[in-house]
């Protein structure tokens, strides 16, 4: 039985209707864990990171004396500085707002439900019966930790995932539970409550 964390215990408190019994509680891991989609979104972020440095070079006339000639263009100077900022964020910057939020998101399983609750800017929380799931896909990362998803997900490549797909700790209309420890147990643990909740239901 996969154990429950008492601060997510306490987070997720007052999310939870009359009569409803947490099974277990807890937080996605602080370390920076590679997912699948990293494969194709560093390389990416590198090279529009790398592009953004280039066109501010030029800008400054920093490539060539033919460039120094042409002078500084302000407004080129200040396009590109946009370009920069967003190629430092992709690289490197959504790292940190991910490890910012996975200290504050905390995941439940409860015997009615699943459970998001982020206390990051502002507290959002998000929850799915369990009866009610389509599906309990599991993704097994190194070290026992992994992934569970409680609805189908859409395609990288179809591109209705937005910008969504730059930040993994984002809160969708179904709940997910990343980089969580002990995944099997966890995987486990809502499968065998689905399966209760369902039979229960269909027995009425």
């Amino acid at each position: 039985m996969p154990q429950i964390n008492s601060d997510s215990q306490a987070a997720i408190q007052p999310e939870l209707a009359s009569g409803e019994s947490i099974l277990w509680t807890g937080m996605p891991s602080s370390s920076v864990i590679f997912h699948k989609e990293d494969a194709l979104l560093i390389p990416f972020s590198l090279l529009w990171g790398g592009f953004g440095i280039f066109w501010e070079a030029a800008a400054a006339g920093l490539l060539g004396a033919a460039q120094r000639a042409q002078g500084v263009s302000v407004f080129a100077m200040v396009w590109g500085g946009a370009f920069v900022l967003i190629g430092q964020y992709l690289i490197w910057g959504r790292f940190i707002y991910s490890a910012w939020k996975k200290l504050r998101t905390h995941y439940a399983v409860t015997d009615r439900r699943v459970i998001v609750v982020q206390d990051g800017f502002s507290r959002k929380a998000i929850s799915a019966f369990i009866d009610t799931l389509p599906t309990i896909t599991k993704e097994e990362g190194q070290g026992g930790f992994g992934t569970l998803r409680f609805a189908n997900t859409d395609s990288m490549w179809s591109g209705r995932q937005g910008w969504g797909i730059w930040d993994r700790m984002s809160l969708g209309s179904v709940p997910t539970f990343v980089d969580i420890e002990n995944v099997n147990a966890v995987y486990r643990l809502t499968s065998e409550q689905r399966a209760k909740s369902r039979t229960a239901k269909a027995a009425y």
